[in-house]
């Protein structure tokens, strides 16, 4: 595969895993492409390193998609503990 196959293949990686860590997080995720990509690819390339420590063989795409959706958490500025007022103080 030549080095255009090699970019399209890592882009299509990071959207899917970006967008199934997209998926696993509850309720709106104000984050656009970029920031989904980009999250995908490290998710992808930090899930795959522990996947191949551990061992994992397939097992690897929990990985991934559970370390993306962490970050999509952090990406999209929610906080634990934040509620909303409604506009009441």
């Amino acid at each position: 595969m030549g080095i255009i196959g090699s970019i399209i293949s890592l882009l299509v990686v990071g959207f899917v895993i970006g967008g199934l860590g997209r998926l696993v997080v509850p309720g709106p995720n104000p984050i656009g492409a970029g920031k989904t990509l980009v999250v995908g690819l490290v998710g992808a390339f930090v899930g795959s390193l522990l996947g191949g420590v551990l061992g994992l063989g397939i097992v690897t795409v929990l990985f991934e998609v559970a370390i993306s959706a962490g970050l999509v958490y952090l990406v999209s500025g929610r906080r634990l503990g934040r509620l909303t007022s409604g506009g009441r103080s």
